[in-house]
């Protein structure tokens, strides 16, 4: 069967048409999904509790942040899971919290292995997960904030895994 060619370019731009409106409908549905979630100077989220705003001036390594006073919590490679050897530097943390008001920063770092994309994440992670375990014991959300290092930092210098094992940490800084 053999058709005109007005035909044919009636078809072709109702197809066209068609195909226009559902990348439309795909736009638009994409930029309103996002469950109310943000990131950046209006808050973040962590596992479902949200981050507090960033305190103006406040930094890790900041003057007005104090390093140190906690012990490192160490991982494993490639993990943000909490080691139950661990578990007693954290509950440190909480109850010190808990008869005080101050509040910490979270810094998360990760060994010199993988890229520098993937250790910032997982760097993230691990903070993340330090974070959720001390409101799990009772410590306000709101006087946590975390950031991530990645393989930035590193806590001993060498590539072996004595090295290694010093570097995938996340260290506790409280701000004054």
């Amino acid at each position: 069967m053999t058709t005109s060619p007005a035909l044919d370019r009636h078809l072709f731009g109702f197809l066209s048409s068609i195909a226009l409106l559902g990348f439309l409908f795909a736009i638009v549905g994409c930029a309103q999904k996002g469950g109310g979630q943000s990131a950046g100077t209006t808050g973040d989220y962590v596992n479902g509790t949200p981050l507090p705003e960033r305190r103006e001036g406040t930094s890790f390594f900041g003057g007005n942040v104090q390093r140190g006073e906690f012990s490192p919590i160490y991982f494993d490679f490639d993990s943000q899971s909490i080691r139950a050897s661990e578990n007693g530097k954290i509950e440190e943390i909480a109850n010190s919290m808990k008869s005080s008001s101050s509040e910490i920063i979270i810094a998360g770092f990760t060994d010199e292995r993988g890229t520098a994309e993937y250790n910032r994440g997982l760097g993230d992670r691990r903070a993340g997960a330090v974070r959720e375990s001390l409101i799990s014991q009772g410590v306000s959300g709101n006087r946590i904030q975390t950031v991530s290092f990645g393989l930035e930092m590193p806590a001993a210098a060498g590539h072996d895994e004595s090295a290694w094992a010093k570097n995938r940490r996340a260290e506790i800084g409280v701000v004054r």
